[in-house]
This record gives C-alpha cells, sequence and structure tokens, in this order.
C-alpha cells in the first residue's frame, strides 16, 4: 500500500471552494442548506494505491477524508477519458466538508497517461483509441476491487482509514467516461460478455454527462436504487460523439421513484469538471458549480444519510433555491 499525503495545495486549484452559500428557500425548506459548510474545514487528503492481483492492475486512488473519526458515508469517483484521481477537486473537498469520505479512482489505460507524455499531434487520437470496450470493462471491474479493498482497510488496524468508513452507505458517481462506469455498476444493463456489472453495495448513482445508448428503455429499465442525472444543453464531447439527446434520453428510460435530472442551460461538458476542454474558450457560469454542489449533497444527504429534510428539499423549492431560471430540475 503507498500513502502520500497533502492537505493544502488541492485548496487552491478547486474552482469552488468551501463557501457558505445562502439559500433563498421558503419555509421548511430554508432550514436546510446543502452549501453550508465550515470555513475551518480543509480536508485530510491520502494517497493510496489499490492492488488488484488477480488482474495485476493497480488502481490509483485519492481520499478526501471529512473532519469525524467516526464511521462515515463514502462516495466513490470515476474520472473522465483522460483524467486522472486529481480533477474535480471542488467535489471532494465539498462532499468532504459535509462528513462524506469522497474516493477517487484512477483508471489506467483511459487516465492521462493515454496522453500526457505523447505528441501534441497525437493526443486527440489516442484518447480516442482508449475509448474503448476493453477499457469500459476494465473500468467496471475496478469498481468492486476497489470497494473489496476499502472494506479490508477498514478492518486493519494499521490502516489510516480504519473504522473510517461506514460501507453500508455507499454512493457512487462520475463524469464522462466515469459516468458511464458508474451506471455500469448501478443498474444499467451492461451488453458486454453476458456479464452483469451492478454492484448491490452501491445504495445511489450520480451519473454526470450520461450515456443513453442505443436502447435506453432496456438499459435502464430496471435500475432499482436512487439515481441523479446531471447534464447540459451543450453536453457533446469531442470524442465518442454523444449528443445531447443521447443525455437527455436516459431520465425517461428510468423507472419511476427517487430518480432525478438537473439540465444546466448553456452547460457544456466542461461544466462538471474543473477545466477547460482544449480549442473551448467560453467562459464559465460561476452558479453551474454551485447548484452541482447543492444537488449532489441534497442527493447524497437524502439517501446516504436517510436525512429527511434533504429529500424535502430535492422534492421541493430546494433546488429553484440555487439553480438559474432557465435550468431544468425534474424528478419522479
Amino acid at each position: 500500500m503507498k500513502i502520500a499525503r497533502s492537505s493544502h495545495w488541492l485548496i487552491l486549484l478547486a474552482v469552488v471552494g468551501p463557501i457558505c452559500f445562502e439559500v433563498r428557500g421558503q419555509g421548511a425548506d430554508r432550514a436546510y442548506d446543502p452549501l453550508a459548510v465550515s470555513g475551518q474545514h480543509k480536508p485530510e487528503i491520502l494517497d493510496l494505491t489499490v492492488t488488484d492481483a488477480q488482474r495485476q492492475r493497480d488502481i490509483p486512488l485519492r481520499v478526501y477524508l471529512p473532519e469525524t473519526t467516526e464511521p462515515a458515508p463514502v462516495v466513490l469517483f470515476s474520472h473522465g477519458l483522460g483524467g486522472s484521481r486529481k480533477n474535480n477537486p471542488y467535489l471532494g473537498e465539498h462532499w468532504s466538508a459535509r462528513g462524506y469520505v469522497v474516493v477517487y479512482l484512477q483508471h489506467h489505460g483511459s487516465d492521462e497517461e493515454v496522453w500526457k507524455n505523447g505528441p501534441v499531434l497525437q493526443r486527440l487520437t489516442a484518447l480516442k483509441q482508449a475509448a474503448n470496450v476493453q477499457n469500459t470493462l476494465l473500468r467496471l471491474e475496478d469498481i468492486p476491487a476497489v470497494i473489496d479493498q476499502l472494506e479490508r482497510w477498514n478492518k486493519a488496524s494499521d490502516s489510516p482509514l480504519a473504522r473510517r468508513l461506514d460501507l453500508e452507505r455507499l454512493g457512487m458517481s462520475g463524469h464522462s467516461f466515469g459516468a458511464l462506469t458508474t451506471q455500469g455498476v448501478s443498474g444499467q444493463q451492461v451488453p458486454l460478455k453476458g456479464t452483469a456489472y451492478t454492484d448491490t453495495r452501491i445504495k445511489a448513482a450520480l451519473p454526470m454527462s450520461p450515456s443513453g445508448g442505443k436502447n435506453p428503455e432496456r438499459a435502464f429499465g430496471d435500475v432499482k436504487i436512487p439515481w441523479l442525472l446531471m447534464t447540459g444543453t451543450k453536453d457533446v464531447s469531442p470524442i465518442g460523439n454523444t449528443d445531447v439527446e443521447s443525455r437527455l434520453a436516459v431520465y425517461p428510460a428510468l423507472p419511476p421513484g427517487d430518480k432525478y435530472e438537473l439540465v444546466l442551460h448553456e452547460g457544456a461538458h466542461e461544466a462538471f469538471s474543473d477545466r477547460t476542454l482544449p480549442r473551448r474558450n467560453a467562459s464559465r457560469n460561476p452558479n453551474h458549480h454551485r447548484v452541482i454542489l447543492a444537488t449532489s449533497t441534497a442527493f447524497w444527504d437524502a439517501y446516504l444519510r436517510g436525512d429527511e429534510r434533504a429529500k424535502a428539499w430535492l422534492n421541493g423549492s430546494g433546488p429553484d433555491s440555487v439553480k438559474e431560471p432557465e435550468d431544468r430540475w425534474q424528478h419522479k
């Protein structure tokens, strides 16, 4: 097990830091604020590595720890194509400030190593080649391997995660290729080798920039756990040719019951990340990260903590208090 510690420099990279925003809701919704955090919180950050001996594969992790040393709910996060465990720190910082252990995975074969050291003119080609079935399978198999190791570390007295994890309350999230990974282990029917990849230890899922595929009704019709989908009206990717219509096809295909969708007006693919894609110079809407943090936190609070105030916020006027008028929020 490889361990490295850091607790300060990632704070400077976050687009949205641990700031307490005012929620403009009325009545009962006002008592619950998913953006409220202590301004003093600085997460302890651990860099760990899971070794899956059976597959002879290492899975690097970055773990954001909350202030509490009591067992806390856990959220896994899977990066997009060409990313790493260092991406999207604004999510890890906020969710850990809200009391969650946040575990970022890095998937070899579809991570930053694909393009980082290659010739500039060949990087896009390398990324396209990495978006393949083999890497999809590797990602799907990374998730249970990591959960298994988290269970072992939680029981090991010499582990920095000993008795810090409440793995009965486990959520899964990811962006783009990470959303596809999240979908595959959280209830989507994956037509690959006739294998079911759903991991029943995952209790709630949050795909950012999801993919609908060719037959969304068949793929998503049997999802049994709460899902929150996030996309945008300009959420297209230069790799894979996934268009907005495909992303929007997922929500209607989900069965009713604890299913949500956020669609950001003018939200591009990188709205959910902390970086801008090459050749895209459009300015960010600063409220996008704000509404992402608010709705995602309320979702975790409702379905990992069983907080009825959070569920009432999601199903009531709470989202209206943070989103912009042209953003769309719906639930069923």
